[in-house]
């Protein structure tokens, strides 16, 4: 029982982090924005995808882009439909001395990656203009926007396993020396050296659906002005689980229920709902070959209402198994020496109560139940039923300039400052941003023939990130994204929209000191390619 029950101590710390693993990865599934600021998706049109400037243009894609300058288009009706399909991989390498005691993986480097694909990311957008008047409506996935999946885990969760399995060897270390004999620390059970294993898997999906509506008017010929509201629902399902839990050579089902091998598995479900709103006002001024226009979105106040079942052994019942598994140990070596059950049984109570009463034992239990709390808190308190998690999507300011030098020719350059440190995420992690996130785009389309118009255009994303802000559980990098593709003139009412882009992702490395000799490292990056196509029609 002595045996057994270290193992405890030292597979509790693995749920620990394994309970980690499952809540990093569902933050990090959570989050798959393609463009725009944190929790922001920007690409609600094909023609933005194929162009990636569309701040000052004229069109129906303006119901989100410009809508105060869709009051320009003809009178009537207008209307479009967009289909994106997105493919993206995250990519974090991490190098950690610790990492050398995975029984499975004595490697000290790692790279974990996550699958993110979203074969459907709709959008929709009208506009009826009559007379100086245009009413509009937009709909889409305004953040989120896919299913993501890591097959292996995350480096931060096994860098706590590394560190607390060495911790569990030091309690086991603290109880022998208590007991004057080598139990817990004996190959057979948790060893020295503070080896482990595991399994684990998590997948998980997240949307944000927005759905606006608001008028444009014409104040004067040239120029225009919107005011509008969009309701946001966000909607995420998350499962994993950590599975054959073993520190040292004892797995952790022995412990906890022999007769049942999965129950010292870790599962966690949490589903996510929240609804919120934000109002957008924009204005668009023409001057000859000349286009201006702006647009400022207010914070969008989230809060996410976790519905959740999480499980893991509870730790606070620590010290009383402890000595328990002494007492009965005792008692059955007493009861080899002749005494009675009944009297070697109050015994082994006794001289568990007086060994267990160590200074140094208590003050390793203390150290690893202290650990363990703030460890789960850190790790699962996002995630815990019945929790309103802050999840606000930023403020928008965009500005553009559009010219048209020549009839075939139109050519759009733009600015996006997102508000970041202003929108409030859970345990105010906004605050670590060094500034919001500021994107410069430019983007060009040329009418080759009446029937086709081609375009092409660039994208510069600059997070403004610091090295406390970054961690697996989830992170953005800057990138340059180049898009291509074309517009079809089908017949006088519809046109076809098809466009391809990619995003070339920077590196964000960070270093941490662990301790005064150890150092975790981590490189983060991405992969992203969005494909598109789309339809408008004007009647």
């Amino acid at each position: 029982m002595l045996l057994p029950l270290q193992s405890q101590f030292k597979t509790t710390f693995r749920i620990m982090k394994s309970k980690m693993i499952l809540a990093a990865a569902f933050a990090a599934i959570s989050q798959l924005a393609f463009a725009g600021g944190i929790l922001t998706n920007t690409n609600q049109n094909i023609a933005y995808n194929r162009m990636m400037s569309r701040e000052a243009a004229i069109g129906i894609d303006g119901a989100y882009y410009n809508p105060a300058g869709v009051a320009f288009l003809s009178p009537g009706h207008h209307f479009s439909f967009n289909w994106q399909m997105a493919v993206q991989r995250r990519t974090i390498e991490n190098d950690y001395p610790l990492f050398g005691n995975n029984t499975a993986d004595n490697s000290t480097h790692r790279k974990f990656q996550g699958k993110a694909f979203a074969p459907v990311l709709p959008s929709v957008q009208y506009a009826y203009n009559w007379r100086d008047f245009s009413f509009q409506f937009n709909g889409g996935l305004i953040g989120g926007g896919g299913k993501c999946t890591f097959d292996d885990g995350l480096g931060s969760f096994e860098k706590i396993v590394g560190e607390t399995a060495l911790g569990a060897v030091g309690l086991a270390g603290a109880v022998d020396q208590a007991l004057g004999q080598q139990m817990f620390t004996s190959p057979q059970m948790f060893g020295t050296d503070g080896k482990y294993s595991f399994n684990s898997y998590m997948r998980g999906n997240s949307y944000y659906y927005g759905f606006s509506v608001g008028a444009a008017y014409k104040l004067r010929p040239n120029m225009s002005v919107f005011a509008g509201v969009r309701a946001v629902y966000a909607t995420g399902s998350y499962y994993g689980y950590v599975r054959n839990i073993k520190v040292g050579n004892m797995p952790l089902y022995k412990v906890l229920d022999p007769s049942k091998t999965n129950s010292g598995d870790i599962e966690l479900n949490c589903d996510q709902k929240g609804l919120g709103f934000t109002p957008i006002i924009s204005i668009d001024y023409r001057l000859g070959h000349w286009n201006f226009a702006a647009k400022y979105e207010f914070k969008t106040r989230m809060r996410l209402k976790n519905e959740s079942v999480n499980q893991a052994p509870s730790i606070g019942n620590l010290q009383d198994n402890l000595g328990t598994a002494v007492a009965q140990t005792v008692a059955a070596q007493a009861m080899k020496q002749g005494m009675t059950q009944t009297e070697a049984l109050a015994y082994g109570l006794e001289y568990a109560k007086n060994k267990l009463s160590d200074p140094r034992v208590v003050g390793a239990m203390g150290m690893i139940k202290q650990q363990f709390d703030s460890k789960m808190e850190e790790a699962t308190g996002e995630y815990a039923d019945g929790v309103k998690v802050p999840a606000d999507i930023p403020a928008l300011l965009s500005v553009g300039v559009g010219y048209n030098p020549v009839d075939p020719l139109r050519v759009n350059v733009g600015f996006h400052y997102f508000y970041d440190k202003q929108a409030s995420a859970y345990n105010h992690r906004e605050e670590k941003l060094k500034r919001g996130t500021m994107e410069w785009t430019a983007g060009a389309e040329f009418d080759a023939s009446k029937r086709i118009t081609v375009s092409a255009g660039w994208q510069n994303t600059n997070y403004g990130l610091s090295e406390a802000y970054m961690n697996d559980k989830s992170f953005v990098v800057s990138s340059n994204s180049v898009a291509c593709g074309a517009r079809f003139h089908l017949t006088k009412r519809m046109d076809l929209n098809v466009a391809y882009f990619h995003s070339f992702y920077q590196h964000k490395k960070t270093t941490e000191e662990s301790t005064q000799t150890v150092t975790y490292k981590s490189d983060y990056t991405r992969d992203n390619n969005v494909f598109g196509v789309g339809v408008d029609f004007n009647f």
